[in-house]
């Protein structure tokens, strides 16, 4: 019998079909628009849920005032958050270099340049002292400040939230957080998305909770809700008829899919527990693995990482079997079964990519059913963004280089964890 495929982070529903029970509510009165009873529902749970604040001992047992507007995907919540924050064509806008194309292509879609910073080493995020750095190089170079800082939590994990805003606010900067990857995850227990002016969720289907397709952006208060309300909306004013004074935009998360992430709030605290699980099991079965080692969070107490995906380094000098036949054939399919028309490659090889023993573990893992993938390329080596200013290290390169993610969703059972390291040991020579 052929083994069932093991996916990175499949959509997992509730047990008791609380999404369905949404979602045809939304079907048997009719509201199936973006607006609705099952939006205004499920801002409200992400406001319950991201206003927690220092719950853990020894922190001050406050509440955040943070409102939530649900949008059509993450990418428009970052795109809604810089554009908010003022950036305009010609300005300049800092974003982790180390992360996936949506955290830096809204800056472009603003006629504004990404500038790229690298990473630190223990948490794999932007690098603070780096950023500090970049925006007083940027200052000098060009007479004015980045008009927006952009961290990002990489596979769920934190970035140094108090440092990062304590540079921003020195220099007078906005921070949007792009927590998409990182619902849930906290910083000395504060939820993640809640530290800047601006916060970014994401509900993907392969995400910490998913509405199929959708996002949300945090907002500061009241204020700045109804401002970014104004602009996922179409920025329509107060007439009878159709008056736009500024461009908006068709943003607005659906009533369907609100219905889903009603739903899917109810086994939030399951899936971040799970995920988390998977990761100490991946820890312990792979501590002996000489040579191959889980990327975990730094243990001082600060950092508490949903771990949406589990993420292991391989050393250059282990030998994987089928590792002379890597990158021989040229891969005809997009990354991850991406929906939509991709270009077949001119060739296997590009002038940044992980290594040969990791492309071979990841045809190993996949023959045997298990879906991998290298880590995120670092945008600064990305062609389209071969001309925008970077302030590197090193860092996200090396990790490139030697990264891979491994599945964690709640669909990932204890056996499937193990199956998956036995099978990586097998696959080393």
């Amino acid at each position: 019998m052929e083994r069932k495929r093991i996916y990175l982070c499949l959509a997992h529903m509730s047990e008791d079909g609380m999404e369905q029970k949404y979602v045809k509510e939304a079907f048997d009165t009719n509201w199936v628009v973006p607006l609705g009873p099952n939006v205004n529902g499920f801002e409200k749970d992400l406001e319950e849920f991201v206003n927690q604040k220092g719950k853990e001992e020894g922190l001050k047992n406050e509440s955040l005032s943070k409102r939530v507007v649900a949008l059509s995907a993450g990418t428009a919540a970052v795109h809604l958050g810089l554009l908010n924050c003022g950036v305009k064509p010609g300005d300049e806008v800092i974003v982790q270099s180390f992360t996936f194309c949506a955290s830096t292509h809204p800056v472009t879609y603003l006629g504004a340049t990404p500038v790229l910073v690298d990473s630190e080493p223990d948490t794999w995020n932007i690098d603070p002292e780096l950023l500090d750095e970049a925006i007083k190089d940027r200052k000098a170079k060009t007479g004015k400040y980045p008009k927006a800082i952009v961290p990002v939590a990489l596979y769920g994990m934190p970035y140094k939230a108090e440092r990062i805003m304590e540079i921003a606010n020195k220099f007078g900067i906005p921070v949007v957080e792009d927590a998409a990857e990182g619902f849930g995850s906290r910083y000395k227990g504060q939820v993640l998305g809640t530290f800047g002016k601006y916060g970014v969720l994401s509900f993907n289907g392969n995400k910490m909770i998913t509405t199929s397709g959708g996002g949300a952006l945090i907002t500061e208060d009241e204020e700045h809700w109804r401002e970014i309300m104004m602009y996922a909306t179409q920025y329509r004013e107060s007439y009878p008829y159709y008056q736009h004074e500024k461009i908006g935009y068709n943003y607005r998360m659906s009533n369907i899919c609100a219905g889903i992430g009603r739903g899917q709030m109810t086994v939030v605290n399951d899936h971040l527990a799970h995920h988390k699980h998977v990761q100490k099991m991946y820890e312990e079965l792979l501590a002996n693995v000489q040579g191959v080692h889980v990327h975990s969070q730094p243990n001082n107490g600060d950092y508490d990482s949903n771990y949406w995906l589990c993420t292991i380094t391989i050393d250059e000098n282990v030998k994987v079997k089928g590792q002379e036949d890597a990158y021989k054939t040229i891969v005809t399919g997009a990354v991850g079964g991406a929906a939509g028309v991709i270009h077949t490659a001119e060739s296997a090889h590009t002038d940044c990519e992980p290594n040969a023993n990791v492309e071979a573990m990841r045809v190993a893992l996949d023959k045997a059913q298990i879906e991998a993938r290298p880590v995120w390329k670092p945008m600064h080596k990305q062609p389209c963004y071969k001309d925008a200013p970077a302030y590197v290290n090193g860092v996200s390169e090396g990790i490139f280089k030697v990264g891979m993610c491994l599945p964690a969703g709640p669909y990932v059972s204890d056996d499937d964890v193990k199956y998956i390291v036995e099978t990586i040991k097998s696959a080393i020579e």
